[in-house]
């Protein structure tokens, strides 16, 4: 029920009994201390001040504590005991004779007296006379306390021609940032024994002291301090061993700014080890956009890279909570979520609410790693199947610029290729596309002409996450049992038949069917490669090349043969070598759907619909 300044004015009594009668206190003497607290009189004014004059309403009030035995609070410091009580009796003391103080009107004819003593009499002449005064210095007060108080919370002076009024002052201007304020009030040189003015500033308390000098020298004044900090420690049941400012102001004694350096530094080094791929990316980004002429499109198909190569690294620590989630021992709640999982969750969201250096520290840390992951998909290094993200890729050691026309890709199974039976439902064997996502299974494609035949629908199903990508949670996301989102596209009559124009992010992009086979009986097609290429200024920002079946599993033969295929139709260099796909994985056709708690809240909570809403409106939307 105190203030902290009820609390430092304790702790300036306490420690004063230590350092009473010239440092030599006397054991068993007891002795009354008179400490004065200085007031913000702004608000106890009968006009409250609105800092629109210059105005003198600085203010105190006395507070008288005692009697005290020399070296209280030395017996408090002590690790051998000590009444903690005393602390807050004198805290609570000094709460109640500031209200009483308060209540009684003393603010306000604290300020009617000296305003009327102004006027009539030089007071500054005065008051510089008895700052002089070697008979006064430091003999009217045994200790003096100034709080300052938060500095965010300050209101500042309204600005002339501001019809905003007073706002609260910040730390933080532009790229500026007020780290530290440490100030002193005058109150040592009129009279005040030992002095401590301090103020909170972005979560630390920056205090001075600065006793009447020089009847309280440096080392005696350093030793108050220690002494002051320790006494507040204690009672706050910090770590009294710890001296260091920063474990006052953190539980471990970290340099500040050694975990955000440490952070950068490793971002430095994951960004340094894939130097040569982000220069050869910023070359081809500078000859795509000085090569293009409407800037539009341009941005279009940046963006469109950039929309994939964010959502990838994103993805990877979800997969991981989830794991973690689904790992952690101990009691269920509810039947989802372990105990020992919220329990975690508290401690972090605590760690990174209460340590400004712990949240800058993740934040860089978080930003490096996502840069490393981007550098790796850059060179090739994290997935060439799904994140093979460089323009104007290379292959074998050689560069491959742009994209092959249809006529240097098509394969002679295309001859009198009908668009209609290529319609229906496909299964996705294997993909170099990085608009798709390793972590997902059973994906398929429905395609469907529109009635006019001018234009088609994609209708793209997958589920995810894959069993091996989320060991312990692929069966409890929200789209374990399946998701769909569409791609349109349209079927212009000049090119030639097995061009398919798909547009979806903002960029459309010409999809080539390379190459189908047929069924030898029924004329049927039963599998399919498909080649998606989008090229801005002779730069080839997007490659996707999808093996397709009509049946859920090929056999090794049949997919060493497509790959046969692709490689006859000039294709390896744009990623359809084995080493250059990933495989989608499969849970098979007769699985049961899957059922848990947490499919059941799923569906509990509506996601399942909304999901079905969504798919739906997307796809009329499309047409």
């Amino acid at each position: 029920g105190v203030s902290i300044t009820n609390a430092l004015v304790a702790a300036m009594a306490l420690t004063s009994t230590d350092f009473i009668d010239g440092g030599d206190p006397k054991k068993g003497k007891e002795r009354n201390y008179k400490v004065l607290q200085s007031l913000d009189m702004r608000r106890f004014g009968a006009q409250l001040d609105k800092c629109d004059t210059v105005a003198c309403m600085a203010g105190s009030n006395d507070l008288m504590l005692g009697p005290l035995p020399d070296r209280s609070g030395e017996s408090i410091r002590s690790s051998s005991g000590g009444d903690e009580t005393l602390f807050w009796d004198l805290a609570r003391e000094g709460r109640d004779q500031t209200n009483q103080f308060v209540e009684s009107d003393g603010p306000v004819n604290a300020v009617r007296v000296f305003d009327f003593a102004m006027t009539i009499s030089d007071m500054n002449n005065l008051v510089d006379l008895t700052a002089k005064s070697k008979d006064s210095q430091g003999r009217a007060y045994s200790a003096g306390v100034s709080n300052n108080g938060v500095y965010d919370r300050q209101r500042a002076v309204r600005r002339e021609n501001d019809d905003k009024g007073r706002e609260s002052i910040q730390t933080k201007h532009g790229k500026y940032e007020v780290q530290d304020i440490y100030f002193g009030t005058p109150h040592s040189r009129s009279g005040c024994l030992y002095q401590v003015s301090t103020m909170t500033v972005n979560g630390s308390m920056k205090l001075t002291f600065h006793p009447a000098s020089p009847i309280v020298g440096e080392e005696t004044n350093s030793k108050f301090a220690d002494a002051f900090v320790d006494l507040l420690e204690k009672i706050a049941n910090a770590n009294e061993s710890d001296k260091s400012a920063t474990a006052r102001s953190g539980l471990l004694n970290i340099p500040e700014g050694s975990l955000s350096l440490a952070a950068a530094a490793l971002g430095v080094f994951g960004v340094a080890i894939h130097a040569g791929a982000w220069s050869e990316f910023s070359s081809n980004l500078a000859l795509m956009k000085e090569n293009v002429q409407n800037p539009q499109d341009f941005w279009d198909a940046f963006n469109f890279w950039v929309f994939f190569a964010v959502g990838h690294p994103l993805l990877q620590p979800i997969l991981w909570i989830s794991d973690v989630l689904h790992g952690s021992p101990g009691p269920m709640v509810f039947d989802l979520v372990p105990a020992t999982f919220l329990m975690a969750n508290i401690l972090f969201i605590g760690a990174t609410a209460w340590s400004k250096e712990f949240r800058g520290a993740l934040n860089v840390a978080a930003l490096s790693a996502f840069l490393t992951y981007v550098g790796a998909g850059l060179d090739g290094q994290a997935g060439l199947g799904d994140f093979n993200l460089q323009l104007n890729d290379s292959y074998q050691g050689q560069v491959v610029k742009g994209c092959p026309t249809y006529d240097e890709v098509r394969q002679p199974s295309m001859d009198s290729f009908d668009l209609e039976k290529y319609q229906g439902k496909w299964y996705e064997q294997k993909f170099h596309d990085w608009t798709q996502f390793k972590e997902v299974y059973d994906t398929t494609l429905d395609i469907k002409l529109t009635s006019d035949k001018k234009g088609w629908i994609d209708d793209f199903g997958v589920k995810g996450p894959a069993p091996d990508s989320a060991k312990l949670s692929w069966d409890k996301s929200p789209v374990a049992n399946g998701a769909h989102y569409f791609m349109f596209g349209r079927v212009d009559e000049n090119d030639p038949p097995g061009i398919l124009r798909e547009k979806g992010f903002g960029v459309e992009f010409p999809n080539y069917i390379v190459d189908v086979k047929k069924d030898p009986v029924t004329g049927d097609y039963t599998e399919a490669i498909q080649f998606q290429c989008l090229d801005r200024g002779g730069v080839r920002v997007f490659e996707g090349i999808n093996f397709m079946s009509r049946n859920p599993v090929m056999t090794d033969v049949e997919m060493k043969a497509m790959h046969q295929r692709a490689k006859d139709a000039g294709m390896y260099p744009f990623g359809a070598s084995e080493e250059q796909m990933h495989m989608v994985a499969r849970r098979g056709e007769d699985e049961p759907k899957i059922d848990n708690s947490w499919q059941r809240m799923w569906h509990a909570i509506g996601v399942d619909k909304v999901l079905e809403l969504l798919a739906e409106s997307i796809e009329d939307g499309g047409r």
